[in-house]
């Protein structure tokens, strides 16, 4: 599959891939590209089902994993530092455990090597199932602008900040002249159990300790995905891995934190 990307600092010679995460796009990691593109030659891309990506049946870290090494390839790229956030964080760390020699450096924000079914009850699985739910009926509803789009996901989702950045995916069609969404909605609630599930502890267990490749965690304070028995066993897994937490900042802590976020990625890159 042939991603969508956006370039920043061509003239530089070492090379960033920046991979976002669910419902994201490479548009949400411009300020972060522009900024790390001052000194590196960065890469943004977009998701297969993701931005200006194209759309398919399948998703899962595999083909993702796979997506990400064809362009590497497209790109004639020999070795980058990868930064992967949620989604985007598992496939970068698969796409590390496959490809270790074309890791410079890891950095993974936010997400742990975890099957968070493993939550039961307080899996992210059931917040992340009623936010496609929301999505789609968006896409069946005949809204007349996006601010009755803003109003109906703040009534079905009671959180301003999450519908702000949901919103950046609702687009007017300009053949059908109906809102829809960016992302393939119908495709990832059909294989959210492996976006939530993927990438765990068993996935890299015959290939531990990695320490091919510096790595670093960071972890928004608020945020629920790392938890402190996840920072036991990314040290099993990563046993140099370093991890930083981002104070007041939740799961979107590069927009929620970006100065203090930017540090963290300028100093360890």
């Amino acid at each position: 599959m042939k991603l969508f990307y956006r370039e920043e600092g061509k003239e530089n010679p070492k090379t960033i891939v920046i991979v976002h995460g669910l419902y994201g796009s490479s548009d949400n990691w411009l300020t972060v590209g522009k900024k790390l593109g001052k000194k590196h030659h960065v890469y943004l891309i977009d998701q297969r089902n993701h931005g200006r990506s194209p759309n398919a049946d399948a998703h899962n870290y595999q083909d993702m994993t796979n997506d990400l090494a064809n362009f590497f390839d497209e790109h004639q790229i020999d070795k980058a530092t990868v930064i992967g956030h949620s989604m985007g964080g598992k496939t970068a760390m698969f796409f590390a455990s496959e490809y270790p020699e074309k890791i410079d450096k890891l950095i993974v924000a936010d997400i742990a090597p975890k099957d968070y079914f493993e939550l039961q009850d307080k899996s992210q699985y059931y917040q992340h199932q009623y936010i496609l739910e929301s999505l789609k009926e968006v896409r069946k509803h005949q809204f007349e602008t996006r601010e009755e789009i803003r109003d109906f996901l703040e009534l079905q989702l009671d959180n301003k900040g999450l519908v702000l950045f949901l919103l950046k995916n609702v687009y007017r069609n300009k053949e059908t002249k109906k809102f829809d969404c960016r992302i393939n909605v119908d495709v990832l609630y059909d294989h959210l159990d492996e976006v939530i599930s993927g990438v765990n502890y068993r996935w890299l267990e015959d290939r531990m300790p990695i320490l091919n490749y510096p790595v670093l965690f960071i972890k928004g304070e608020q945020s629920p995905y790392i938890s402190k028995e996840d920072e036991e066993k990314i040290k099993e897994i990563y046993p140099e891995a370093q991890l930083t937490t981002i104070p007041n900042a939740g799961h979107w802590l590069h927009a929620e934190q970006p100065q203090l976020f930017m540090e963290a990625l300028e100093q360890f890159i």
